[in-house]
């Protein structure tokens, strides 16, 4: 059977080089994805023209460097409440087909609903894409169930953040879930959210 390994990143470069150890370890790229909030615009949709989405495959690659040349369908879009992000594998092709052919809507709901059909709890679900919200970066990846805590162990020493504790945080400012219909975090309000947790080990 397989299983969904998830871990939230509160820096990309945290996530990437989670990305970096499941490749070494033989987790294929179909297998693998990142969602990545782009509200500063590290990564503009001029690059190779890659803007079409994450499920053209479009090579935005070269501007993530490493990363990108190992992870299929890679592009940017924009998911409701969330604002712009840069994503790529299954999970973002899953999210971008949950709004093909609609203007606006669906995408945010395509990635909570994406995770919870592959097996991920769905409160658990909430607080990844809240944390994409707030700046952070998703790694998920599909691995046999025999694999699993090997993945969950790359995920963990690449310093992802404790999902009960970061609940905690989250609904002591009165979140309860992930909203599609909120407004998306201003920079000054991701760089505060980074600023917050930077340097804290986030076992």
């Amino acid at each position: 059977m397989t299983k969904t390994v998830t871990g939230l990143f509160d820096t990309y470069s945290d996530a990437s080089s989670a990305v970096e150890q499941l490749k070494a370890a033989g987790i294929s790229d179909s297998d693998i994805s990142i969602v990545s909030n782009n509200s500063d615009g590290r990564y503009n949709d001029d690059d190779d023209d890659a803007a079409e989405g994450a499920g053209t495959g479009a090579g935005i690659g070269a501007a993530v460097g490493g990363v990108g040349g190992l992870l299929t369908g890679l592009g940017i879009m924009a998911i409701p409440g969330v604002g712009p992000v840069v994503a790529a594998g299954w999970l973002a092709a899953t999210a971008a087909g949950a709004v093909a052919g609609a203007v606006v809507g669906g995408a945010a709901g395509g990635i909570v609903g994406a995770l919870t059909d592959s097996g991920v709890d769905e409160r658990d679900a909430h607080v990844y894409a809240e944390g994409v919200r707030r700046g952070g970066t998703l790694v998920t990846a599909k691995v046999d169930d025999t694999r699993a805590p090997e993945a969950e162990a790359i995920l963990q020493r690449s310093n992802w953040v404790d999902l009960p504790a970061r609940r905690s945080v989250y609904e002591g400012q009165g979140w309860t879930s992930f909203d599609d219909k909120a407004d998306p975090y201003s920079q000054a309000e991701i760089d505060a959210e980074r600023a917050r947790y930077a340097g804290r080990a986030s076992r």
